[in-house]
């Protein structure tokens, strides 16, 4: 490589996972003769700043924490000529899973020595970014319990239990969705604006969204779907497999802007982006990122 690497680390990701692994990435990385330093991240703004150090030095900007970190700094990437890799070491990578890096950061330095650039989305909302999938509704119930430090233990599951946690105290919202100018109300669940198609661990929400099409897609759930049947069809998130499921649909837009008749966080990649209402976008191929 002709190209220096800038290590963006959260020592933190994964329940310490990422400082963990973080020698043996080092190791991999001198033996494939990378010149490359390290920095500890303290905070997302922390994060942010390291990338734009990054970006004005040349280098290439290596992620490796979870999903909400990649975001921070393909925010502060996108529209440059810097480029992006990522070195999964949270709990979900779910951005990792999309692009075929796969979860094991120590494998993923090949892909960082040999992979090519893609230029990819970037989605948009409340002054941020995020690569994979804004939602709110019975989501924010499901994250909030999520990232409880209690609970974190679980690793990946921790996603899955808050879906059961969340479902068992829940009751329909009454939403207001705007897509490139097209409304529709419904009450129901959840509205997820989706730019990967993938979050929580490896809930594939939309599996056939793609990070080129310069579009995104927003799942929602109505109320048609039973608790009991959303509960029966939470094991087929993770293979993709429910998109045929009764009240679940998928429209596509550059603009969605969405509202509920009481307050919801709506978050993105594991993080707090907005109150709703929310107006998201996208920057097509805004980001330029290593991918195999």
């Amino acid at each position: 490589m002709d190209r220096a690497v800038r290590m963006i680390v959260n020592p933190s990701a994964g329940a310490g996972r990422a400082a963990r692994v973080l020698p043996a990435v080092e190791a991999a990385l001198r033996s494939h003769g990378v010149s490359f330093r390290v920095d500890r991240t303290t905070s997302i703004d922390h994060a942010r700043e390291l990338a734009r150090e990054a970006a004005g030095g040349g280098e290439i900007a290596a992620a490796m924490g979870g999903d909400g970190l990649t975001g921070a700094v393909a925010g502060e990437l996108k529209d440059t000529d810097a480029v992006m890799a990522v070195l999964p070491g949270g709990r979900g990578n779910d951005l990792a899973r999309k692009l075929g890096i796969g979860a094991d950061p120590v494998a993923a330095v090949d892909v960082l020595v040999a992979g090519r650039e893609r230029r990819i989305d970037v989605a948009e909302a409340g002054g941020g970014s995020y690569l994979g999938i804004l939602s709110a509704g019975l989501d924010s119930a499901v994250q909030d319990i999520a990232n409880d430090t209690r609970v974190r233990r679980l690793g990946p599951l921790v996603y899955t239990y808050g879906a059961l946690v969340a479902l068992s105290r829940w009751h329909p919202a009454q939403w207001d969705v705007t897509i490139d100018g097209a409304e529709l109300s419904f009450a129901g669940y959840s509205v997820a604006v989706s730019n990967s198609g993938v979050f929580g661990g490896g809930m594939w929400l939309v599996p056939d969204a793609s990070l080129e099409d310069g579009l995104l897609d927003v799942a929602f759930i109505t109320a048609d779907q039973s608790r009991i049947a959303y509960l029966r069809g939470l094991p087929k998130v993770f293979k993709g497999t429910h998109v045929d499921s009764a009240g679940f649909e998928i429209r596509r837009g550059r603009e969605i802007t969405f509202s509920a008749d009481r307050p919801f966080t709506a978050y993105a990649d594991g993080d707090p982006i907005a109150e709703l209402p929310v107006t998201v976008s996208v920057a097509p191929g805004a980001l330029r990122v290593i991918a195999p």
